[in-house]
């Protein structure tokens, strides 16, 4: 069961596209909330709602937000045309959108004619902390640069939800947004992964893309049970449809668990197990110690054999958030916390952008 509150909005405090978040008042207690508008729409102040305050109650990472179910004060509220592709498919919030691939698309010709990626670049991440490095530092490096974002369905569903990609759109940094499978809220929509590929070359005209999923991934501290397996998967389509696959690993020195320490388990399970082609695997400098620890690592895990590892020596990435004016978090650490984490996403990006084709 989820946990459900009735409260009444005392103030807006921020309205994003798609998005609105609100204070509200829950049993005489101030709290804050979000509205996905695209969902139960506009809501003003003194608008009496119901909230999920589940997330909340458990103490998960929603940054202490409860999730508006349902505005009171809105009337009966009409599907809008166009479209027949549903997402949240069978749940109360089941939505209608246009997906790029539907009958009635005009972009539907598109997917019959395509024929290859034509090695196009692909980054593929797995947390949603690694966007902001590496497309900022890509675009720094190549300002012409059309890049697109695919956000997955492993985390967050809302593309609203991401804080990240509202900056990055407003400043031009990211092109286009692409949400596929339930995800929502992107300039395109689609089903799936490969036509969120062919969408980004075909539909969007971008030179680069970036693939990882929205806020919040999903772990359990066992060796498959955590929603980035993913990459494995997304790695192998880039490379079935013709592109240059760059899978980004999470490297980390700052984790307090064990697990986490280097080459993360997730990133060993994904490149040493799950994906069955090779991927090309870039890596910033580390310090003495801790590149002996990564090598380790790698040959252990027979990831020097399986994909091209590759190194990259500058880190530009304090400039580059100077530059843009932009922050940088992961898990709670910012770059000064975990400059290894951040450098191997930013290393990802000077390697890409210095591809002949991109030049």
């Amino acid at each position: 069961m989820i946990s459900i509150k009735r409260g009444k909005v005392i103030k807006v405090i921020n309205r994003l596209e798609g998005r609105t978040d609100v204070l509200v008042n829950i049993d005489n207690k101030d709290e804050k909330a979000i509205n996905y508008d695209y969902l139960t729409g506009e809501i003003r102040e003194g608008d009496d709602i119901i909230l999920n305050t589940t997330a909340v109650e458990l103490n998960l990472g929603t940054g202490g937000y409860h999730f508006v179910i349902y505005n009171l004060n809105n009337g009966n509220q009409n599907v809008s045309k166009g479209g027949h592709m549903m997402k949240l498919r069978y749940t109360p919030f089941q939505i209608k959108t246009y997906a790029v691939e539907e009958q009635n698309s005009p972009y539907h010709d598109v997917f019959h004619k395509f024929k290859s990626l034509d090695k196009m670049p692909i980054i593929v991440g797995t947390l949603h902390s690694m966007l902001t490095p590496i497309v900022s530092t890509l675009k720094y490096l190549n300002d012409n640069l059309k890049i697109a974002f695919i956000m997955t369905d492993g985390a967050a569903l809302p593309l609203y939800l991401s804080n990240n990609v509202y900056e990055l759109k407003k400043r031009g940094i990211v092109y286009k947004t692409i949400t596929m499978g339930h995800a929502f809220g992107g300039d395109y929509e689609v089903i799936n992964i490969y036509n969120a590929l062919i969408a980004a070359r075909e539909i969007a005209e971008c030179d680069v893309a970036v693939v990882t999923m929205g806020p919040g991934i999903v772990g359990t501290g066992t060796p498959y049970g955590f929603t980035g397996v993913e990459q494995g998967h997304i790695i192998d389509v880039v490379n079935d449809l013709g592109g240059i696959s760059i899978a980004v690993p999470r490297i980390t020195f700052r984790d307090k668990r064990k697990r986490h320490h280097g080459l993360s388990h997730h990133s060993i399970t994904v490149l040493g197990k799950i994906t069955k082609t090779r991927s090309n695997i870039v890596l910033p400098q580390f310090s003495p110690q801790q590149a002996k620890v990564i090598e380790k690592q790698l040959k252990e895990n027979d990831l020097t054999q399986k994909h091209n590892i590759l190194k990259i020596e500058k880190n530009i990435l304090k400039q580059v958030l100077e530059y843009y004016g932009l922050e940088v978090k992961t898990m709670g650490r910012d770059l000064n916390d975990d400059p290894e984490f951040f450098a191997t996403c930013t290393a990802a990006a000077i390697y890409v952008a210095s591809l002949p084709d991109l030049k």
